[in-house]
C-alpha cells in the first residue's frame, strides 16, 4: 500500500456496532465488565479507549511498525521513554537538541542520575566516541531543531545496537510522509502529532512507534502508571488531521523551497539553512534517507542582534510570530527566546544557535504571498 492510500486507510476499519466510516469520539472513563476482568479489550480509559486504539493503528501503519502508543504530548511520549531507563543509564543526544528535550533531560531525569552527553550528531564519530559502557539510548533528532541538521539514521543506529543500545528518533520534523526511521534501523520513532500529524494547530498529542515488543511493554506500562494520555477528542483531531498529512505536507515543501530559494541571495541574511539547497553540509544525506526535504527554513541575519530578530518578525503579516509548527498556517518563531529560551546562552551559541536565529514552519498558502510577506517585512 501507498503512503497516500496508508494516510486515508491504515490500521482502519468501520466502526463495528454501527459501521461508521470514522472513529466515533468514545467519550467515557470507564466500561462496562461482563465479569471482573473480562472487559473485551477495555476497561479503565486511562489504559486504553477505541479512539486511541484507532489513532495508534493508524500511526503504526504510517511508520511500518508494529505497535504504537499515543500520549497527552509529544514531551510526554519522550518522558515514557527515558522512564524506561534507570540511574546510571547514559544517553548520548546531538548538541542542538529541541529546547523542551534538553530541559527534559537536563533539569529532571540528569538529577535522578541518567547521565546525558551533547555532540555533533552529523559527525558519526562523535557519536562513536561518546559511547561509553553504560550507554543505552541513542536519541536523534534530524533534522534537528532548528538548525535543520541532518543526521544519518542508519550511522547512528548501527552504533546504538553494536553497544547494547536502542536507537530512537524523533520525527516531527520529517513526518512519516518524509522519512522512515524504522526502515533505516531505529527501533523507535517518537512525533509530536501536535505539529504534522495533526496539522491544523488545534490538538496536543504525542506517539512512540515501534516493532520492539521489550520497549512497547515498558511504554505501555507507562501509559497505565504515569497517566500522560491523550483525551478521545485529541485522538479523533489527530486523526483526522492524518487524513490529509500528505497533501499538506506536499503541498507545504513545495512553498519552502521557493522561500529558500528568495532567502539565499537575499542581501541581509547571513546564514540559511535548508536541506534541499546544495549549499546544505548534508543535503546528499538528506536525498538519502528523506523522500522530500521539509518545509522548516531557517536563517540568521545580518544583524546578528535579538533586537533585528524581532522587528522582521513583528512586521509580518502572513507569518504568525507563535510557537509550534506543521499547521496549515504559517508561522515564524525566534528559537532563542522561545523554542530554545531554556538553554543557556553560551550551550545555544556553542551549537551555532544565534540571537538573530529565525525559525519558519511554512504553510500551505500561496507561495508568492508567503515570500511578499517576507520582502516587506525585510
Amino acid at each position: 500500500m501507498k503512503f497516500n492510500t496508508k494516510a486515508i486507510h491504515a490500521g482502519q476499519k468501520p466502526e463495528e456496532t454501527t459501521g461508521a466510516v470514522m472513529p466515533p469520539v468514545f467519550q467515557t472513563s470507564t466500561y462496562a465488565q461482563k465479569a471482573p476482568n473480562d472487559n473485551q479489550g477495555y476497561d479503565y480509559a486511562r489504559v486504553g479507549n477505541p479512539t486511541r486504539t484507532a489513532l495508534e493503528k493508524m500511526i503504526a501503519g504510517l511508520e511500518n511498525a508494529d505497535e504504537c502508543a499515543c500520549f497527552s504530548s509529544g514531551v510526554g511520549a519522550i518522558d515514557a521513554v527515558i522512564k524506561t531507563l534507570r540511574p546510571g543509564d547514559h544517553v548520548i543526544s546531538t548538541n542542538d537538541l529541541y529546547g523542551g528535550t534538553y530541559r527534559l533531560f537536563t533539569q529532571v531525569f540528569e538529577p535522578y542520575g541518567i547521565e546525558f552527553t551533547f555532540v555533533d550528531m552529523t559527525r558519526t564519530e562523535e557519536i562513536e566516541k561518546a559511547v561509553k559502557k553504560n550507554t543505552k539510548l541513542i536519541w536523534i533528532e534530524t533534522p534537528t531543531n532548528p538548525l535543520l541538521r541532518i543526521i544519518d539514521i542508519k550511522a547512528a543506529a548501527k552504533i546504538a545496537h553494536k553497544a547494547g543500545a536502542l536507537s530512537v528518533v524523533d520525527n516531527t520534523f520529517a513526518s512519516p510522509y518524509l522519512q522512515q526511521p524504522l526502515e533505516l534501523g531505529a527501533d523507535a520513532v517518537m512525533h509530536s502529532t501536535t505539529k504534522y500529524l495533526g496539522g491544523h494547530s488545534d490538538v496536543i498529542g504525542g506517539a512512540v512507534a515501534t516493532s520492539n515488543k521489550e520497549l512497547m511493554e515498558k511504554l505501555r506500562f507507562q501509559v497505565k502508571t504515569s497517566g500522560a494520555v491523550p483525551g478521545p477528542m485529541d485522538c479523533y483531531l489527530t486523526l483526522r488531521g492524518i487524513k490529509t498529512l500528505h497533501v499538506r505536507v506536499e503541498r507545504s515543501v513545495q512553498n519552502a523551497k521557493k522561500i529558500a530559494a528568495f532567502l539565499q541571495d537575499h542581501p541581509k541574511v547571513e546564514s540559511l539553512y535548508y536541506p534541499g539547497l546544495k549549499s546544505h553540509p548534508q543535503h546528499e544525506l538528506a536525498k538519502k534517507q528523506m523522500s522530500d526535504f521539509g518545509a522548516m527554513v531557517s536563517f540568521s541575519l545580518k544583524d546578528d542582534s535579538v533586537e533585528a530578530a524581532s522587528a522582521f518578525m513583528s512586521n509580518t503579516k502572513i507569518f504568525t510570530l507563535a510557537e509550534s509548527l506543521g499547521g496549515v498556517e504559517s508561522l515564524i518563531s525566534h528559537p532563542a527566546s522561545m523554542t530554545h529560551g531554556s538553554i543557556p546562552k553560551a550551550v545555544r551559541e556553542k551549537a551555532g544557535l544565534m540571537d538573530s536565529l529565525i525559525r519558519l514552519s511554512v504553510g500551505i498558502e500561496d507561495a508568492e504571498d508567503l515570500i511578499s510577506d517576507l520582502k516587506q517585512a525585510f
